[in-house]
């Protein structure tokens, strides 16, 4: 009995237990929720604002995309400020923060790698001597958006949900930080020629003069350039390869990885215009598809703005595009109602990294092309969470920041360092009437050199490089002044009615010259963009323009796989089951795409990078030891068209060691594919390109807290693209948006983009974009009917 009665009471103790357990965890969930709930942006509403200069209004449709209009330009840059403040303020944080090298400060120890690489640019102290040197207007304006975008901060219920995750609590913004944000911009397009001067060195050294120019081409026979000059026939093949030609040695037991898994060949960004002679409205039409490195929220923020202009039609200016969040408040990418413009990254010759002399008889002075000198030195501090400060040292010399790598120095001399590389020039866009106007203002702008496609209302097409260039002199060791705005190479109105640029080489002429190479793509998707456009009949509508961007037609991947078919023939295959499986799906799950549910595709391209680890695996294992980042895809993307040539000609001097002959070499190519897929456990043919290929896309704060990765990440589907296409898409690279329109008939204009317009989880819009976005299917460009509205009144 006193049993039964003990057991009662401890099942009784339990339960009690257990129901106050169960109520505690509630109650942190809900007031997680409640927190969460309380940092949602005001979508509806009326605030008063000092300062205005009459009632501003923001419009947002069922997407969250806003209209922002007001009755002068600092009053709309206020409600941008606050719009961005409220939505996106930890991805403005994190982009000051990586460009200034603070990230230590939210992320701990981890991530002070990374701050001293970028404080080495002392960005944060430029940011002061460029805001300093701003005209008072445009000064004023970069004031009015940061209050903007501290208002809309102050203005939440509680701080961004990232910060209490962090720990931190959100800085306030300021002027000189919006500049920083464009600096971001520079190390994400230019940040990697650093690891491309050291390989391309280190191959320097190690080849003879003819190796060289064969291993480095400067063009191919892919490349399609905007003056339509032919690339140059291919020299003849150097006798023999270099010592350190072939693959690496594989540790016992180690598996096979394919080098395509570890690089990103995925360059970025497709930009195109169409004359009015080839529209169905004889307006141009303009398109963009910017690609980068993708998470959530997505770097871009699509909004239209309306302001007075009197240089508009009826007085009244409206921009529709993309803006990003944090930049000075203006759209980046989009039309004015008179020119639509985009960018795609330039890949012009923009670093050097000038070699350094050290003299033991003069110790602290280093010797540079002009001479000897001392350097400047700086201490930073860069805070750490949870540990003490750490100090670096950053010298300067006229050329540059001193960088060590393995033992040698260097001046780090970079475009971005120049006082002129950033500066408000963009702002002009929003006033152009007409292409030539476009390009006189564009080839000014302050930010990393681009590409810069423009049309109009008249149906004129131009491009033009957009930001500052070096004049390359020679063969001077670097630079030692910029090229003339005026002198910036630009193209009108060509005969064939259409312009492509998709980071490949723009010019074949003279005009090159005054680019150089920055790390140009292989050419092939602008060659395919190109030719996908010109073989377009009729009049082309804004819909078909869209569509060239989703061009997915495997034809460099096709070639690799004729060479795969060739190789596995009767012979081949007798006695080898799963090389005869490779060819079967080679033949019979092959689209001619990179469709996700193809085998052929994925196994033709393993074929292509396990023939690239075959010839480069020992350079790019030495490669390694001098940057992590140096290979020789980052040494020229042109390595396909090379190892294609070696392929086709057969010559016996560049046959890597092992290899009876070039048929073995593509044999053993194949049982490289199929082992590196054997040892990540995956069949043949469950080997489709969708399962490789497939999103994984997510907030940032995800990686400090795995377990939060449920709500902070996109849907795993797989993508259907790849690099050497238009349609450029990997697991979290790819078309950070896609925008076309026709100046003018802004409401034709189409777009969508992964993610959604908010980065909070519990908001209607974080990812109310996103399935759209993997199917390719374009949603209206100007926001469409109001369902929120915010007021800011004086």
């Amino acid at each position: 009995m006193g049993k039964t009665v003990g057991k009662s009471r401890w099942k009784t103790w339990t339960l009690r237990g257990t129901g106050a357990l169960l109520a505690l965890v509630l109650l942190a969930v809900l007031a997680a929720w409640l927190f969460l709930r309380a940092s949602l942006a005001q979508l509806d509403g009326e605030r008063r604002v000092a300062g205005l200069a009459g009632p501003v209004t923001v419009e947002r449709d069922a997407g969250g995309v806003p209209l922002i209009s007001g009755a002068s330009r600092q009053d709309v840059a206020y409600a941008t400020g606050f719009v961005h403040g409220q939505e996106r303020f930890f991805q403005m944080d994190l982009l000051r923060r990586t460009a200034a090298g603070e990230l230590a400060e939210l992320f701990g120890p981890k991530a002070l790698p990374t701050d001293r690489g970028h404080r080495l640019h002392r960005f944060r102290a430029r940011a002061g001597e460029t805001l300093a040197r701003l005209p008072a207007a445009e000064r004023a304006l970069l004031e009015r958006y940061a209050q903007g975008v501290n208002a809309g901060l102050d203005a939440l219920g509680a701080r961004p949900f990232e910060y209490a995750l962090t720990g931190a609590a959100p800085r306030p913004w300021s002027a000189a930080d919006s500049l920083l944000v464009v600096w971001a911009m520079y190390i994400d397009l230019q940040g990697g020629q650093q690891a491309r001067e050291l390989a391309r060195g280190w191959l320097r050294e190690h080849s003879d003069p003819a190796q060289l120019a064969f291993l480095l081409p400067e063009a191919t026979a892919f490349d399609t350039t905007l003056d339509g000059a032919k690339a140059p026939a291919p020299g003849p093949l150097p006798a023999r390869a270099p010592a350190w030609w072939g693959a690496a040695a594989l540790d016992a037991g180690a598996p096979v990885r394919l080098a395509g898994l570890d690089v990103t060949d995925s360059v970025g960004s497709n930009n195109y215009a169409l004359a009015g002679s080839r529209s169905s409205t004889g307006a141009a039409i303009v398109a963009d598809d910017m690609h980068l490195g993708l998470r959530l929220p997505n770097i871009w923020y699509r909004l239209a703005l309306r302001f007075p202009d009197p240089g508009a039609p009826g007085g009244q200016r409206r921009l529709v595009g993309v803006s990003l969040p944090g930049a000075p408040p203006s759209v980046i990418v989009g039309s004015n109602g008179q020119v639509a413009w985009a960018f795609t990254n330039s890949y012009a010759d923009s670093l050097d990294l000038v070699e350094l002399r050290l003299d033991p008889a003069r110790p602290g002075q280093v010797g540079l092309p002009g001479g000897w000198e001392t350097p400047i030195s700086h201490t930073e501090s860069i805070a750490v969470k949870g540990a003490e400060a750490e100090p670096l040292v950053v010298r300067e010399t006229s050329l540059g920041p001193i960088r060590t790598v393995a033992g040698r120095s260097y001046a780090l001399r970079w475009i971005a360092h120049d006082p002129a590389a950033l500066n408000m020039n963009h702002l002009k866009l929003e006033s152009v009437a007409n292409v030539d106007e476009a390009l006189a203002a564009a080839a000014s702008d302050g930010i990393p050199a681009q590409n810069f496609v423009a049309g109009d209302v008249h149906g004129n097409i131009g491009w033009t490089i957009a930001g500052l260039l070096p004049r390359h002199t020679g063969d001077a060791s670097t630079w030692s002044s910029v090229l003339p705005y005026a002198e910036h190479p630009r193209i009108v109105n060509p005969g064939e009615g259409q312009i492509t640029t998709a980071n490949s080489r723009q010019l074949m002429g003279a005009g090159h010259a005054l680019l150089g190479d920055g790390g140009y793509d292989l050419g092939m998707r602008n060659r395919q963009l190109h030719e996908g456009l010109l073989a377009m009949e009729g009049k082309v509508d804004v819909r078909r323009a869209f569509d060239a961007a989703l061009d997915d037609r495997a034809i460099l991947v096709g070639q690799w796989r004729q060479r795969a078919l060739a190789a596995l023939d009767a012979s081949a295959l007798d006695g080898h089951p799963q090389r005869a499986e490779f060819r079967r799906l080679l033949e019979t799950s092959w689209s001619g795409r990179a469709s996700v549910e193809s085998s052929g595709y994925r196994l033709a391209r393993d074929f292509m990078w396990a023939v690239h680890d075959l010839l480069y695996g020992r350079v790019n294992a030495a490669l390694k030891e001098v940057d992590p980042r140096a290979s020789v895809a980052a040494a020229s993307t042109r390595w396909p068209a090379v190892a294609a040539r070696l392929l086709d000609e057969q010559p016996a001097g560049w046959l890597p060691a092992g290899h009876a002959s070039w048929r073995e070499l593509q044999l053993a190519a194949v049982d490289r594919a199929i082992a590196a897929l054997d040892d990540a456990g995956i069949p043949l043919a469950e080997a489709t390109w969708g399962q490789r290929n497939t999103a994984d896309i997510a907030h940032p704060i995800s990686m400090a807290v795995p377990a939060l990765r449920p709500w902070l990440a996109v849907p795993r589907q797989p993508l259907a693209g790849d690099a050497h296409m238009p349609r450029v898409a990997g697991p979290n690279f790819g078309q950070s948006e896609r925008l076309t329109v026709s100046p003018g008939r802004e409401e034709e204009g189409l777009y969508n983009m992964p993610g959604g317009q908010s980065g909070h989880p519990l908001s209607p819009f974080f990812l109310l974009d996103h399935a759209a976005w993997v199917e390719g299917k374009p949603a209206p460009l100007l926001p469409g009917p109001t369902a929120h509205t915010l007021r800011f009144v004086p």
